[in-house]
C-alpha cells in the first residue's frame, strides 16, 4: 500500500470528533514523521477555527492561538524536553515509560518513602490538561480506588505534580495481553477458559462497585505469572462509566456523536452514539469478543476490514452485521488454522469440533446484538463456562422455537389470525369424528389385544422350552467333544484333540473348564502363547486357580506378557502363601514370585521367612531330623510320603512316549507320567502309570507327590525346589545374601531336574550386590542350560526321562530375561528359542504319533 498523504490523513481525521480517537489515529498514521504531523495539525487547526462553534463537535480544548502549532498535539513521551526520565514527583522517581494512551502516559517509578518499591505511575500528558481530560483522568483514578479485587490493579496513591499534572500510583503489573500470554504458554481450550473465568470475576466486581469499564480488550487485560500460576489484571479504566454515582465532582461531557471504546470490541449500543444508555451488558459484549479471540485466534470482525473502513461504515458493521459463530470462523482461516490449533495443543481437525456446540452458544449469547438476550452479569457468563467445564447443561442454548414463533407472529399477525381460525375449525371437526370412530372400534381392539397377548405368551413358552432343550444338547455335545479331545491327546493325535476342544468351546464358550483343558494341552505342546490366552480366558470366566493344573501358569503369563491375568492369579493365590496361611501351597508361591510385574503390594520378606519355615528338610544331604516341619508333615508317615512320591497315575490305554514333550511336576519323583487330570465331565487325560511316558502334567492324579490336601492340589515340591522358590521370594524382598545362602543348599537335591534354574537367581542376586563378574558367570551358565533344554526338546530322542518339565523351561526363560536385562542392560526376548520350540511343536502336531 502507498504511504498515506497529508490530504488523506486530514480527511480521515476530521471525521473523528473524539479527541482521544483523533490523537490515536494521528499517532498511527504519521508513524513518527514530525513534519507530516505538523502539517496535518495545521490543517486541522485551520479547519476547526473556520467552523462556527455551534456547528462543530469539539474534540478537545484547543491550544491558545499564540502557541506554536507544532505543540498543539500531545508531545512524544520520551522527549527529554517535556518528560525527562529520572525526574522525581513527590516520593516517586520516574525510571521507564511503559505505556501511553490517548491522554495519559504510564511510567515505572521507584517509590522512595515510606517504603521502597517499584510502582506504576500514570499521569496526564503534557498539553492535555483540558477540563474533559482532567475529569476523565480523575474518574479513572476514583474507579480504580473503588476496586478491591486480586485481578484488578490496586491504587496506592494520588496527587498533582509540580507542573499541575494530575497523577495516581498503582500496582506495577509486568504482564502481557491475555491473548499473547495464552499463545506463548500454548494453553489448551480448558486452560484458556479457566483463565477467562478470572477476567469475568474481575469485571463482575467492577460492576458491583457501580463501574462499567467500556474498553475491555486484550491489551487492557494483562496476564503474568505469580508462583507459576497465571494471574490476570484488568487495567485502564480511562473511559469507565459510573452507575448511580459520580466518580468525580468535575463534569464529564461525552461529546455528541463520539465513539467511546475500541471498535473491534465495542458493543452495538456504544456504537449507537448515546441514543441508548450503556449499562453493564456492554462489558458482557466485550467479554464475548475477548472469549471469541481466545478460542479462535481472531476477532469476530476482521481487523483489516475495520482499519480500512470509514467512520460510518465502522458503525454500520458493528450495528448490523452478524458475526460468524466461532466454529464456523475457524474454517475460514485457511493455512492459519494449523498455527492456531498448535498454540492450543489440539489437532486442526479437532479444533472446530471442540468449540462447536456449547462454546459457540456461550460466545454468541454474550455477543447478541439485542442486549436483553445477553448474560445479565459477568458472573452468569462465568457460571455457564464452569458448567461447560463440568459437563453440565449451560444456560446459553439456541433460541427456543417459541421465541422464533413470536417473532414470526409479530410480522404476520393478520394472516396468522385467519389461519388460526380455520385451523381451529378443522381441529374441532376432526377431533369429534375421531372420537366417534374410537368408540366404535374400542370393543374390537380389546378383543384383538387379548388374543395377541395369549399368542405372545404361548410363543414365549415354546421359545423357552426350545432354548432349554438346545442348551442341554450343547452341554452334552460339549462334554462328549471334551472327552474325545482327551482320548486323541492320549493317543498322540494332537490336531484331532485341538479340533475337538475348539468345537467344545464353540458350544460352551462361557464355561471355564474347556478353556483350562485346552490351555493345559497347549502348554504341554509348547504352544505357550495359545496356552496363556486360554488360561487368561478361564480366569476372566471365574475359574478357581487352586487346582494342580494351574502349576506354571504364573511363568506362562509372564512369558506371554499377560500382566492383567498374572495379577489376578497372584491376587487369588496370595492367601495360600502369605504368613499364617493354613492352606500353604508351594505351587501358589511359585506362581507368584516368578515375575516382578505384580500390581498388588506383597510383604515378600514376611512371605520368604514363612516359606522357609515350611521347607521339607528331609531330603538328601539334610542334617535335620525328620520332624513335623513342612507342609506335608502332619498326619503322614514315611511310608505314605514315599508312596505319594511314587505316584498313582491313572493309566491310559497306551504307553507310547511323546517325543520332544517333557512331563509335568510328577517327574519330580519317579512316579507315573501322563497328560492326566481330575475327571472333567467323566473323562481325564490318564497317565501311563509307573514308568510310562506321556505328555504328563499337573492335571493327572499321577502327579501327586504325597498324600493329603496339598498333595492333591499339586502343593508339593522336592526340597531342592522348595528352597529355590524360597530363594526367589527373598530375592523379591531385596534380601540377596539370604537368597544366595538358600541357593547353595539347593544343589544338595541332585534328583531335581530343574537344578539349572538357580543360575538366574544367582545372576540377579550377584548383580544387586555389585558382584558383576559373578553375575555374568551365572548368566552364562543360565544361557547354556536353556540352550541345552531347548536342544533336548527339539531332538527326536526316544528317551525323555531326563528332560525338564515344560513349566521349568518356561520359568527359566522368564527369569533369564530378567537376569539378562539387569546384568547386561539388554532386553532378551528369546525369540529364536521360542520360534524353534514352536516350529518343533507344530511339526509334531502335524505328524501325530512318531
Amino acid at each position: 500500500m502507498s504511504q498515506p498523504t497529508e490530504r488523506t490523513i486530514f480527511l480521515d481525521a476530521i471525521e473523528l470528533t473524539n479527541a482521544i480517537e483523533r490523537i490515536k489515529y494521528l499517532d498511527d498514521a504519521c508513524e513518527g514523521n514530525s513534519q507530516l504531523r505538523s502539517a496535518v495539525d495545521r490543517l486541522l487547526l485551520a479547519h476547526d477555527c473556520q467552523e462556527h462553534p455551534l456547528d462543530k463537535s469539539p474534540v478537545a480544548e484547543q491550544p491558545k492561538p499564540n502557541r506554536n502549532v507544532a505543540n498543539s498535539t500531545a508531545p512524544h513521551l520520551g522527549s527529554p524536553a517535556v518528560d525527562p526520565l529520572e525526574r522525581t514527583i513527590d516520593s516517586y522517581r520516574l525510571m521507564e515509560q511503559i505505556g501511553e494512551g490517548g491522554f495519559g502516559v504510564v511510567y515505572v517509578a521507584q517509590q522512595e518513602r515510606p517504603v521502597r518499591r517499584k510502582v506504576a505511575l500514570k499521569m496526564v500528558k503534557p498539553g492535555m490538561g483540558s477540563k474533559e481530560v482532567i475529569a476523565r483522568f480523575e474518574a479513572e483514578r476514583q474507579a480504580l480506588a473503588l476496586m478491591d479485587h486480586p485481578c484488578i490493579a490496586r491504587v496506592f496513591d494520588a496527587g498533582v505534580s509540580d507542573d499541575n499534572r494530575p497523577y495516581f500510583v498503582m500496582e506495577l503489573v509486568r504482564g502481557v495481553p491475555i491473548t499473547e500470554f495464552c499463545d506463548k504458554a500454548r494453553m489448551n481450550i480448558r486452560q484458556r477458559l479457566e483463565l477467562f473465568i478470572d477476567v469475568c470475576s474481575a469485571v463482575h466486581h467492577a460492576h458491583q462497585k457501580g463501574v462499567i469499564h467500556r474498553d475491555l480488550k486484550p491489551s487492557n487485560v494483562l496476564t503474568t505469572l505469580y508462583d507459576d500460576k497465571p494471574v490476570v489484571k484488568v487495567i485502564d479504566f480511562g473511559i469507565a462509566k459510573a452507575i448511580g454515582q459520580n466518580l468525580t465532582d468535575k463534569t464529564i461531557y461525552t461529546r455528541f456523536m463520539s465513539l467511546m471504546g475500541t471498535p473491534l470490541y465495542m458493543s452495538p449500543e456504544q456504537a449507537e452514539m448515546n441514543t441508548l444508555d450503556v449499562d453493564t451488558r456492554s462489558d458482557i459484549y466485550s467479554l464475548g469478543v475477548l472469549l471469541y479471540e481466545l478460542l479462535t485466534g481472531t476477532t469476530p470482525i476482521d481487523r483489516g476490514r475495520l482499519e480500512s473502513a470509514g467512520y460510518n461504515e465502522i458503525r454500520r458493521i458493528i450495528l448490523e452485521e452478524e458475526p460468524p459463530i466461532p466454529s464456523n470462523r475457524i474454517s475460514t482461516l485457511g493455512n492459519r488454522i494449523s498455527t492456531i490449533s498448535g498454540l492450543r495443543q489440539i489437532e486442526p481437525s479437532r479444533l472446530t469440533s471442540s468449540i462447536r456446540g456449547d462454546l459457540d452458544w456461550i460466545v454468541m449469547k454474550a455477543m447478541d446484538k439485542d442486549r436483553t438476550r445477553r448474560y445479565d452479569s459477568a458472573a452468569s457468563m462465568a457460571r455457564d463456562i464452569q458448567c461447560y467445564l463440568h459437563s453440565e447443561p449451560v444456560e446459553a442454548r439456541p433460541p427456543s422455537q417459541l421465541y422464533r414463533l413470536s417473532k414470526f407472529a409479530g410480522r404476520n399477525r393478520a394472516v396468522l389470525v385467519s389461519v388460526g381460525l380455520i385451523a381451529t375449525s378443522l381441529v374441532v371437526g376432526t377431533a369429534f369424528s375421531v372420537y366417534q370412530m374410537s368408540m366404535a372400534v374400542s370393543a374390537l381392539r380389546d378383543k384383538d389385544e387379548a388374543l395377541r397377548e395369549a399368542l405372545l405368551a404361548k410363543g414365549e413358552a415354546n421359545a423357552a422350552r426350545n432354548e432349554i432343550a438346545q442348551f442341554s444338547d450343547r452341554i452334552v455335545q460339549s462334554n462328549v467333544l471334551a472327552s474325545s479331545g482327551q482320548t486323541h491327546a492320549n493317543a498322540g493325535r494332537w490336531q484331532s484333540a485341538i479340533d475337538d476342544f475348539a468345537q467344545a468351546l464353540s458350544l460352551q464358550p462361557s464355561f471355564y473348564l474347556p478353556w483350562v483343558q485346552r490351555g493345559q494341552l497347549y502348554s504341554q505342546l509348547h504352544l505357550w502363547e495359545e496356552s496363556a490366552s486360554d488360561f487368561a480366558k478361564a480366569i476372566s470366566l471365574g475359574a478357581p486357580t487352586d487346582q494342580p493344573q494351574w502349576t506354571g501358569t504364573g511363568a506362562l503369563f509372564s512369558l506371554a506378557n499377560q500382566t492383567a491375568s498374572f495379577d489376578v492369579l497372584v491376587q487369588q493365590e496370595r492367601k495360600r502363601f502369605e504368613p499364617a496361611s493354613d492352606d500353604f501351597s508351594w505351587q501358589s508361591l511359585r506362581n507368584g514370585v516368578v515375575s516382578i510385574s505384580i500390581s498388588n503390594e506383597i510383604d515378600w520378606s514376611g512371605v520368604a521367612t514363612f516359606a522357609e519355615s515350611r521347607i521339607d528338610n528331609r531330603g538328601p544331604g539334610s542334617d535335620e531330623p525328620r520332624g513335623d516341619k513342612g507342609v506335608n508333615r502332619p498326619g503322614r508317615g514315611e511310608h505314605e510320603l514315599m508312596e505319594g512320591r511314587r505316584g498313582r497315575g491313572r493309566g491310559g490305554p497306551e504307553e507310547h512316549p511323546r517325543p520332544g514333550f517333557p512331563s509335568g511336576p510328577e517327574e519330580h519323583g519317579p512316579g507315573g507320567q501322563g497328560f492326566g487330570g481330575p475327571s472333567f465331565g467323566g473323562a481325564g487325560f490318564g497317565g501311563a502309570g509307573p514308568g510310562g511316558k506321556g505328555i504328563g502334567g499337573p492335571l493327572g492324579e499321577g502327579n501327586r507327590q504325597g498324600s493329603g490336601r496339598n498333595a492333591r492340589r499339586g502343593g508339593y515340591l522336592p526340597f531342592g525346589a522348595q528352597r529355590y522358590v524360597t530363594a526367589i521370594a527373598y530375592l523379591r524382598a531385596g534380601e540377596n545374601e539370604k537368597a544366595l545362602e538358600l541357593i547353595e543348599l539347593v544343589e544338595l537335591d541332585r534328583g531335581w531336574p530343574g537344578m539349572d534354574l538357580i543360575h538366574n537367581v544367582r545372576a540377579i542376586a550377584y548383580h544387586h550386590l555389585g558382584k558383576e563378574v559373578l553375575a555374568k558367570e551365572a548368566l552364562d551358565l543360565s544361557n547354556k542350560a536353556i540352550a541345552k533344554w531347548v536342544g533336548d526338546q527339539t531332538t527326536a530322542s526316544k528317551d525323555r526321562s531326563a528332560t525338564v518339565p515344560w513349566f521349568d523351561l518356561v520359568e527359566g526363560i522368564v527369569l533369564n530375561r530378567e537376569a539378562t536385562k539387569k546384568v547386561t542392560g539388554v532386553v532378551n526376548s528369546n525369540e529364536e528359542i521360542l520360534a524353534k520350540l514352536r516350529e518343533h511343536a507344530l511339526a509334531t502336531i502335524s505328524d501325530g504319533i512318531q
